[in-house]
């Protein structure tokens, strides 16, 4: 069984995890002779692998029991919603409530990867469903070809942090906390919101720095027309949402209604023509079942790795060494943690990320004080960072494709628009506020510094506010961004931080403005 799973995975994800999955099942066969802190136990080649096989928290575990219940139902969900023509419906909403802005093309992206990427999970993918669109558009009207391809990725990548499904690795979180997963949801809101503010934002100045026009109005479609035709692809959503939020069903259960909706709609009201046949649910059927593939191999690889380390108790000696190495300072194992996610980004997909990181790691923080969600939602952000950081980016490198742009840069580009990640992290580990926990008034106060503070580094990044920015006023902004963004409770002096950082932002905003109007009328 063990070598029939090694070998699926290898055909399914590459050589990458095929390789980290064996190296974590031969350090379970030396684990009492690894040198040092690091010594664990050995455990007997044929003990090891009849547990991992069979054990119920190996690879029967967790991660394979939420691939099967309820990975594949919301696979299934997508499939059946974009078969019905769901992908037309949100392309042309993005398209009549964006296209008529500058940079229209860009904005139309940004919503429609967010509406699909939140119930795909499945980034590829939602490159090339949205991309295909908005790609060629964002070029037309004259964007870059790898900023193009950049915005894309980026869009798409925040579909795994977006509720209301995300991806695969938001439901084995919730399994990982014992929560209900509507708790992860709304956890994870403020931060994706924050997310797409920050990216809406760069493309918007960037727009206006390159004087890029809208789409002529003739080639909108208009939002009344879009929502006459397929206003019934609303209605799985608000069920989706109601059943998990309110009626609080469990995510596979909620799924199911979703998809029972979609199918029972779709076969009374017809979409642009095309009403729903058995030969098209057959079909779905097939494409679930495709893509569902490397998930269970996925989900198989992580119950041996964590299955390795749990009976072997490397895992456990990995954390001590990572708390030692980070010599007692929060600082020092948030970066470590950030670095060793990164690294295993390069050549793991995400979900495989974050269960590695949730089972080394995620002790580790939670024993230095961060809240268990916050800890979590930590490692999974970066978790996604592999998506959009060279020399790997696949989110990158396959919107760059649709672009005929030049791959790296297109990531590193990428990584510009997509800074919010690299960030956003570190500000809900010592402010919960952002993750929905605390009094009603300071999380208002909190998300509405955030959000002055994403608009100002954005515009530090961008070099352009209101106008084109010389250096020190890059430097400016993007100080009064740092302050604003700062949590309350870091060093008993994060208010009155933020406090300067409004400070410098009115006077910023005063002086731009002063300034614009000085200037002559561009026609």
């Amino acid at each position: 069984a063990v070598v029939i799973v090694l070998e699926g995975l290898r055909r399914t994800t590459g050589m990458a995890l095929f390789i980290t999955t064996i190296v974590f099942f031969v350090m379970a066969l030396i684990g009492g002779e690894l040198p040092g802190e690091f010594a664990a136990r050995s455990i007997p080649a044929d003990r090891l692998t009849y547990y991992l096989a069979w054990d119920s928290t190996a690879t029967l575990g967790i991660t394979m029991k939420i691939v099967a219940t309820v990975v594949v139902i919301y696979v299934l969900f997508g499939q059946v919603l974009f078969k019905a023509g769901g992908s037309q419906f949100f392309t042309g909403i993005a398209m009549a409530l964006m296209g008529k802005y500058r940079g229209g093309p860009a904005k139309i992206a940004i919503v429609g990867s967010s509406l699909f990427g939140s119930i795909s999970g499945n980034i590829v993918s939602n490159v090339m469903t949205v991309g295909t669109v908005t790609i060629p558009l964002m070029i037309r009207v004259g964007f870059k070809p790898h900023l193009a391809a950049a915005i894309e990725a980026c869009a798409s990548t925040a579909g795994q942090i977006t509720p209301p499904v995300m991806g695969i690795a938001a439901f084995i979180m919730a399994e990982f906390l014992q929560v209900p997963f509507h708790e992860v949801a709304l956890a994870a809101l403020i931060p994706a919101l924050l997310f797409y503010l920050a990216l809406f934002i760069q493309v918007d100045l960037e727009a206006a720095r390159s004087r890029l026009k809208p789409l002529a109005k003739e080639e909108l479609p208009r939002l009344g027309a879009v929502l006459k035709s397929g206003w019934h692809f609303v209605l799985p959503f608000a069920v989706l949402v109601y059943a998990l939020f309110w009626l609080s069903y469990e995510p596979e259960a909620a799924g199911l209604l979703a998809i029972v909706v979609v199918l029972g709609l779709a076969l009374i009201f017809p979409f642009e023509g095309h009403r729903i046949t058995l030969r098209d649910l057959l079909v779905m059927l097939r494409d679930t079942g495709l893509s569902v593939l490397d998930l269970f191999m996925i989900g198989a690889a992580s119950g041996i790795m964590i299955g390795a380390l749990n009976y072997s108790g490397v895992g456990f000696t990995l954390s001590v060494v990572l708390l030692t190495v980070a010599g007692g300072s929060l600082i020092a194992l948030l970066v470590l943690s950030a670095l060793v996610n990164i690294i295993l980004g390069l050549g793991l997909p995400t979900v495989g990320v974050y269960i590695l990181l949730a089972t080394l790691v995620g002790p580790a923080l939670v024993k230095m004080g961060i809240s268990p969600m916050a800890a979590h939602m930590f490692i999974m952000y970066y978790g996604c960072l592999s998506m959009i950081s060279p020399p790997v980016a696949i989110a990158a490198f396959a919107a760059a494709n649709l672009a005929g742009a030049d791959h790296n840069k297109a990531g590193w580009a990428a990584m510009a628009f997509g800074w919010t990640i690299f960030v956003i992290p570190f500000l809900f580990v010592f402010s919960d506020t952002l993750l929905l926990k605390g009094a009603p008034l300071t999380i208002a106060l909190d998300v509405l510094l955030a959000a002055a503070g994403v608009w100002f580094i954005s515009a530090a990044m961008m070099g352009y506010g209101w106008r084109p920015m010389t250096t020190p006023s890059r430097i400016a902004f993007a100080l009064a961004g740092v302050c604003l963004f700062m949590p309350a409770s870091l060093l008993g002096i994060g208010r009155w931080i933020n406090l300067a950082g409004v400070a410098v932002a009115i006077a910023l905003f005063v002086r731009e403005r002063a300034a614009t109007r000085a200037l002559p009328a561009v026609t």
